[in-house]
């Protein structure tokens, strides 16, 4: 058994998806994205999401946040992002591929979320012919280091969009962990907040491979699907995407799948925070847990086959806890700690 807090990507297939992917490959199904599963999960996201809405699925989520990124954006554009975002720090170039071009401009903030102040400093930068004109905010909800922006933080930075007449992505890599630890529906942190196209994860949620790209603003989704047919992230089965997608939405899984994931973090979170030789780099509002922990217990954990993150520039190590994490996994992980601080 691995023994793992790396990330939720590790986690396997949660039963309500298996069940749904199961129930699609009973007997064959129209191809491409024409068949009633795709029909029935895409009408369950404008369900939840309280609104009509454009729905495409591809298989990852780089392609998602890249594709969509693209779709917002001409090549000599600029999409503002936060230093620890995830298309700017491990996407390998992809939105910029995607896009033909279009630069990622960075901003800081703390707890890595953009500040109005720091969009408003990028974009006014440079307004010359000779520097890429910003057209994008790109916002992480959770963020990269499993931080929430607030609805006050999104409207705020929804009416600096508005004002310089930007569009607003939102990569959901953990959207469902964020509706859960907010205690709002889907829409109040999304349309409702000026967040014009979102990235849905599948993935961290209990499927094996899939995400939904939601555009709220539904003249940005023009010609999309020969964009995501061009990219290779037209699924010839896409009912293998869409089933278990409403397999986890259909039955609850995928708020129910968050909830733990969260409840285990803040598990762990509570058991660490005793240790004097531990420290809590940031607010724990999701699943993972940022620490700081001498180098002998990082070397102790990885000799007994622990698998977990550090990061270059945050620092620190990151425990995830995912689906199907569960408190005696976490008191496993804890007590070797100990042990290794101890010795």
């Amino acid at each position: 058994m691995l023994e793992q807090f790396a990330s939720d990507n590790y986690s396997g297939i949660c039963p309500e998806a298996m069940e749904y992917i199961t129930r699609a490959n009973q007997g064959s199904a129209i191809a491409y994205g024409n068949d009633e599963w795709t029909k029935k999960a895409a009408d369950y996201f404008r369900k939840i999401f309280e609104t009509d809405c454009e729905v495409f699925f591809v298989f990852n989520g780089t392609a998602a946040n890249s594709l969509s990124l693209a779709a917002l954006c001409q090549s000599y554009h600029s999409v503002i992002c936060h230093e620890s975002a995830h298309i700017e720090t491990d996407e390998c170039g992809a939105p910029e591929f995607a896009s033909n071009g279009s630069k990622l401009l960075l901003g800081k903030g703390e707890g890595g979320k953009l500040t109005t102040e720091t969009i408003t400093t990028i974009i006014n930068k440079r307004t010359d012919i000779h520097y890429p004109k910003p057209k994008v905010i790109s916002l992480t909800q959770a963020t990269e280091l499993g931080t929430l922006y607030t609805i006050e933080e999104l409207m705020a930075i929804k009416e600096v969009a508005q004002n310089y007449s930007l569009k607003i992505h939102m990569d959901g890599a953990r959207f469902a962990n964020a509706v859960v630890a907010m205690n709002k529906t889907p829409a109040e942190i999304t349309w409702k907040c000026g967040i014009d196209v979102l990235c849905f994860c599948g993935t961290k949620n209990g499927m094996a491979l899939g995400e939904a790209i939601i555009f709220f603003n539904k003249e940005l989704a023009e010609d999309f699907s020969y964009r995501c047919k061009q990219a290779g992230q037209l699924a010839s089965k896409m009912r293998f995407i869409a089933a278990p997608f409403l397999g986890i939405l259909e039955t609850g899984a995928w708020l129910k799948n968050a909830r733990n994931a969260n409840e285990c973090a803040e598990y762990l979170e509570q058991r660490l925070s005793v240790i004097p030789q531990i420290e809590l780099m940031f607010p724990r509002e999701v699943n993972s847990v940022f620490v700081k922990m001498p180098e002998k217990v990082i070397e102790a954990l990885r000799a007994k086959n622990w698998h977990f993150y550090t990061f270059i520039g945050v620092g620190g190590v990151r425990f995830v806890c995912a689906w199907d994490t569960t408190k005696s996994r976490i008191d496993a992980l804890v007590s070797d700690i100990k042990n290794a601080i101890s010795f």
